[in-house]
């Protein structure tokens, strides 16, 4: 081959491999471009994009967290001017006799001093044992009184109840240190501008304790169930006997 011929072939092969060159470097440049504009779209939350995640996760708005309530403050302490009756003087011999106490202590309020029903249940603390008293004195009602009781605050009444010993077959039979007393508890109230209506109505499953045979006994746990509240009778029409 001569020189001539030689060096036209030279010059092809560099040229060829210029353009080779370029093409690569091209694809490596779109490549990269293309990387990068996944990474973007990923950053953008584009659903099967980024972290495999078939769907972005949602956020929780401010506005949609729960709130809690501010604890009801307890009422103020009982006056000269107060209905409600002094708590009874139990024998704490006799577990009948504590639960009885405890139970007309708890449900006798005077909506003029107590800002809530469990007021009165503080005054029935020391009915109770220690654990149970504990547990009543820090504890703090989230929520409103309910409907009954504002219906009381409005007459600012009072209430009083009745109790009633109620025997049940299933009840456990009493131990020396454990026994449990089954009340009906019914009330009426009364309101200082001489309004009346009905009181607390329920059923209290009352447990007592005591150490030993000649301890005292104690309230240590009661389960409520209220009584259903018979409609008023509504007023029906007289009937027509015109003719």
């Amino acid at each position: 081959m001569d020189r001539e011929m030689r060096g036209s072939v030279m010059a092809t092969h560099r040229t060829g491999a210029r353009r080779a060159t370029t093409r690569a470097g091209s694809a490596v440049v779109s490549t990269a471009v293309s990387a990068a504009a996944l990474v973007a779209l990923a950053g953008c939350g584009l659903p099967g994009l980024g972290d495999g995640s078939a769907e972005p996760t949602p956020k929780v708005s401010p506005e949609a967290s729960f709130t809690a309530k501010a604890p009801v403050p307890s009422g103020r302490p009982l006056g000269p001017g107060a209905k409600v009756p002094d708590p009874p003087d139990a024998d704490f011999r006799d577990p009948t006799s504590v639960a009885t106490a405890w139970a007309v202590t708890a449900y006798s309020h005077d909506t003029a001093y107590d800002t809530g029903p469990h007021d009165a249940v503080l005054r029935a603390a020391r009915y109770a044992t220690e654990k149970l008293a504990a547990a009543e004195r820090e504890y703090r009602p989230a929520a409103g009184a309910g409907g009954q009781w504002l219906l009381w605050a409005e007459h600012k009444a009072w209430t009083r109840v009745k109790t009633s010993l109620e025997t049940d077959g299933d009840a456990p039979t009493d131990t020396a240190t454990t026994a449990w007393r089954q009340l009906a508890v019914t009330g009426k109230a009364r309101g200082r501008d001489g309004w009346s209506g009905p009181g607390p109505r329920l059923h209290a499953f009352v447990q007592l304790v005591r150490d030993g045979g000649s301890e005292p006994w104690r309230v240590s746990k009661v389960n409520v169930v209220e009584a259903a509240t018979v409609p008023s009778p509504q007023p029906t029409a007289s009937p027509d006997r015109s003719e």
